[in-house]
């Protein structure tokens, strides 16, 4: 398994401007360590204020800058717009974007409200198109960028108990595309990630059980756990120039599981 300190150097990535959703735990705070570590100038949004605080202070010293965390309700399409100009104004307009918040509560779909379903989709896949709307005249302004939507294999796999989630991420493929098609004129690639079963400490209090992991990682090609920082690679690979005519993709990293 990688670490956070264990991945290629992207040199086009020292000094860029990286603003990532959702950076504060799980797999968006491996990723917010990744690019701190790569030089970048990372700002991060989340809801979670005491995690975002410490990871914050933790990575103060690690990299050539030391992240910015901004403490935001990205279900609030005001707060997101009011958060990317905060980040312009510390790091300067945007060259990469990580789209990582989500949150994947299970759910049942005989029960389920349109308040609920509303809810989710306001957590899940709105603040990816407005979050790509706001930093998009800064990087249309710059010459171009990158953006990188993280979306889930789970929206593959038939799963009957998050039904909302999965539309969700079924949404952020589609919206991936769109973007794509919009933006590339402008120089700026889009591109989406689709993890298997990552191994954050969230998933394994609420979900992970000896049988369901045991059931994952036969069928998995590569037997191992998927962990957050197994995120790292995918991304810093979309966000930077080695990657330079790819977009409109999804990249599945789920150790060979679909």
């Amino acid at each position: 398994m990688t670490t956070a300190s264990d991945h290629p150097v992207y040199p086009d990535l020292d000094g860029a401007a990286v603003l990532i959703t959702g950076g504060g735990t799980g797999i968006g705070a491996a990723l917010t360590e990744g690019f701190v570590r790569q030089g970048a100038k990372v700002a991060f949004i989340d809801i979670a204020e005491k995690p975002s605080r410490e990871l914050a202070a933790r990575l103060a010293d690690i990299g050539r800058h030391a992240p910015l965390f901004i403490h935001a309700d990205l279900t609030d399409v005001g707060a997101i717009r009011r958060s990317v100009p905060q980040a312009e104004a510390a790091h300067g307009a945007a060259r990469v974007l990580v789209n990582n918040a989500a949150f994947d509560d299970r759910h049942e779909l005989l029960d389920m409200s349109e308040d609920y379903w509303d809810a989710n989709q306001a957590i899940n896949l709105r603040p990816v198109a407005f979050t790509a709307k706001a930093v998009a005249p800064g990087m249309i302004a710059a010459g171009g960028g990158t953006i990188v939507n993280f979306t889930s294999t789970s929206y593959m796999l038939n799963i009957g108990a998050m039904p909302a989630y999965t539309a969700a991420k079924a949404g952020i493929v589609g919206l991936t595309k769109g973007l794509a098609g919009r933006l590339g004129p402008d120089g700026i690639r889009v591109n989406a990630i689709a993890p298997g079963w990552v191994m954050t400490e969230r998933q394994k209090r609420l979900w992970v059980t000896e049988e369901g992991l045991a059931q994952m990682l036969d069928r998995q090609c590569i037997k191992r756990t998927i962990e957050p920082d197994d995120m790292i690679g995918p991304c810093l690979f979309l966000a930077s120039s080695a990657s330079a005519m790819v977009t409109a993709q999804v990249l599945i990293a789920d150790g060979g599981m679909m």
